[in-house]
């Protein structure tokens, strides 16, 4: 063996020893991976099949994962048989016009905290994020009583126009990712005669988009898939978002019609896995860019 190939043969070696040694928990890895995985998604596929079943298939035991033959009228009835375009067109208004508010209140209030210095602004972020200890469920009655006097039960409002406030979680997403933004950026455009208004339209929000496309994902799945706010505020059918439009689907019909209630909450939960896939692009850009700074 050449002396010089010699250090090289004992490094192969030795990676070789550590991947074996490695290859045990490697596995261990591998199997609580795919378990996971398998475990989150039989629902969905379960959920999947019976769209596209009879209503005697789908209570077969064992269950027949493949439907033969397919029912693709399911999804037809499930768009007819409720006013589904209508909880369709109210969840993408509420879902749309609610991310749009959280957005722009959102990275104003922590373009403040990142760049404003005044005084109490430690304190009064420390109480900020106190309040992402305090659960939702304990200011719903404060809440329903406030739009009651308001007027606004059984609209769209209280649904949207809170939104326009700003959340807790997403001022705290976005203040830490703007601290990361050097300041010599905003010195050098205040000597261009930017105001604080230019700095936050011209320099941290294009800089902020990976923050922003997550904070954006997390509105919009939250929003789309919400439960309780809708059930509380919103009576008249017409207005009824996804959620709940299931819901009275599933009041009305009980077990009569189980595989087109399947059809109908694939349809609803569709949009979101879509997102997903579109979206996955904003957190890993979001991580190497925190990588590299």
């Amino acid at each position: 063996m050449n002396l010089l190939s010699l250090p090289r043969a004992r490094i192969a070696r030795w990676e070789v020893a550590r991947s074996l040694r490695d290859l045990p928990l490697t596995a261990i890895w591998a199997i609580l991976a795919y378990g996971g995985a398998i475990l989150f998604m039989t629902p969905f596929v379960w959920m999947l099949s019976s769209s596209l079943k009879t209503q005697a298939q789908v209570f077969v035991f064992p269950p027949e994962w493949l439907p033969n033959p397919i029912q693709i009228e399911n999804y037809w009835r499930a768009w007819t048989i409720q006013p589904t375009h209508l909880f369709f067109w109210n969840t993408i208004k509420v879902t749309l016009l609610a991310t749009l508010g959280d957005l722009i209140s959102s990275s104003l209030v922590a373009f403040g905290f990142a760049r404003l210095r005044f005084r109490g602004r430690d304190v009064l972020f420390i109480v900020l994020l106190a309040t992402l200890m305090l659960p939702a469920h304990v200011t719903l009655i404060p809440h329903f009583i406030f739009f009651w006097v308001l007027g606004w039960v059984n609209t769209h409002l209280p649904l949207i126009v809170p939104h326009w406030f700003g959340s807790a979680l997403h001022i705290f997403l976005l203040r830490q990712f703007l601290m990361t933004i050097s300041v010599e950026l905003d010195d050098a455009a205040k000597i261009d005669g930017a105001g604080f208004f230019d700095l936050y339209r011209y320099i941290a929000m294009p800089l902020a988009k990976p923050a922003l496309g997550v904070v954006a994902m997390y509105s919009i799945t939250s929003h789309w898939t919400e439960f309780t706010q809708p059930l509380i505020y919103l009576s008249s059918k017409h207005l009824f978002t996804l959620a709940v439009g299931l819901r009275a689907f599933q009041t009305e019909q009980g077990f009569d019609l189980v595989h087109i209630m399947m059809a109908m909450a694939t349809l609803a939960v569709l949009p979101v896995i879509v997102l997903f896939f579109v979206g996955q692009r904003f957190f890993v850009q979001g991580i190497v860019l925190q990588g590299m700074r």
